[in-house]
């Protein structure tokens, strides 16, 4: 009769060799470094057989089940953790990863029980803290692989957002320059205009999704305050999106002391973003109406259109990232939603608030809370 623990030593060459037949047959098998995985997978049953071997009392089996036994970042990673970034390096999908810890589970529970001739009341408790050292090393993986994959999406973002950038700004650059020239035909600057409108909507996609990345690694979205006039900022605003959107009605209304503390330039891409999206999701053609008022303490800044009104479901994701509005509407599905999720982090850095009411007789409006000096 054999512990667990030491069927683990003593078979583990024999257990690998399972393993990596298993391992060898997935989709990515023949691509991956197989060596370094199963120096990983070797690794991981030291820890396992060592983890049997000693005692545990109650609350060490409790926080295992709870996970908070599972390894935190460190600068020298589990067994589990490199396992989980080497598969996300390969490609691996997180699903093809999980199935090689349940061959493995199945490989060792199959060849120790086949050596067992009865079970003992000991063998039920190392199955026990078996499977809850595998479930551990399954989360330490898991959580490994999603980050590296998160990171790498990330970083792809960041790196195309950056390239371009470059060839946009050519583009409208050049555009400018033709029409400016004043030696075009009619057509020609008709058709000059819209390449520039567009040149400038791809300039706006590409920064929302440079703020994207950024806020996705950690970092707030930078606020240089300096005095500025919202009224004139909102006019501005108005002209360019007429500019893309020539259909649309847009109308601008400001009353009060409009002048304060903030960031032109970020308040001018959220206003934008929330234009662009009131057409984007409003009536075709109908009025969009951009309206500033300047109490004491603050400015507030509202969008209204009218349109089928957002669902209550949908109302709680609007600012999060990613999240294309619209099932519940009707409305075009590929807009990835980055615009609304940089609009709260644009409002946020400067210690703002934006709220959201939607029906079907008053439309849609989205309002920015404004303190008066950005802190």
């Amino acid at each position: 009769m054999t512990t667990l623990a030491d069927f683990i030593r003593d078979n583990t060459e024999q257990i690998l060799a399972e393993w990596e037949t298993f391992a060898r047959g997935l989709p990515l098998g023949d691509s991956m470094n197989i060596i370094a995985l199963r120096d990983h997978a070797k690794e991981m049953l030291g820890v396992i057989s060592a983890d049997l071997s000693a005692p545990q009392t109650s609350k060490q089996q409790v926080d295992k089940a709870a996970g908070l036994s599972d390894a935190g970042a460190r600068r020298s990673p589990t067994a589990a953790q490199a396992h989980g970034a080497g598969r996300a390096e390969s490609g691996f999908s997180v699903e093809q990863m999980v199935s090689e810890f349940r061959a493995l589970r199945a490989t060792v529970i199959h060849l120790w029980t086949r050596t067992q001739q009865q079970a003992r009341a000991d063998d039920l408790q190392d199955m026990i803290r078996f499977n809850e050292a595998i479930d551990q090393a399954i989360a330490e993986s898991i959580t490994t692989y999603t980050h590296e994959v998160r990171q790498s999406k990330d970083r792809f973002l960041a790196i195309l957002g950056h390239d371009l950038r470059t060839p946009i700004g050519a583009m409208v650059t050049s555009t400018r320059f033709l029409l400016d020239t004043g030696e075009l035909s009619e057509t020609q600057r008709l058709l000059m205009s819209r390449m520039e409108s567009t040149a400038r909507r791809m300039n706006r996609l590409v920064a929302d999704l440079l703020e994207f990345t950024r806020t996705r690694f950690g970092d707030a979205i930078p606020i240089v305050a300096a005095e500025m006039d919202v009224a004139r900022m909102l006019e501005d605003v108005a002209a360019e999106v007429h500019a893309s959107y020539a259909a649309s009605a847009i109308t601008v209304r400001a009353t009060g002391e409009l002048r304060g503390q903030w960031d032109c330039e970020r308040l001018t891409q959220a206003v934008i973003n929330l234009v662009s999206n009131a057409v984007h999701h409003g009536t075709e053609g109908g009025p969009i109406e951009i309206e500033a008022r300047g109490p004491t303490d603050e400015v507030v800044i509202s969008v209204r259109n009218q349109g089928p009104p957002i669902g209550v479901d949908d109302i709680g994701q609007l600012f999060e990232d990613m999240k294309a509005m619209g099932a519940s509407r009707g409305q075009d599905r590929r807009h990835l939603g980055l615009g609304l999720y940089i609009v709260d982090k644009i409002v946020r850095a400067h210690h703002g608030s934006i709220e959201v009411q939607s029906s079907a007789e008053n439309g849609t409006t989205f309002t920015m809370h404004l303190p008066r000096a950005a802190r």
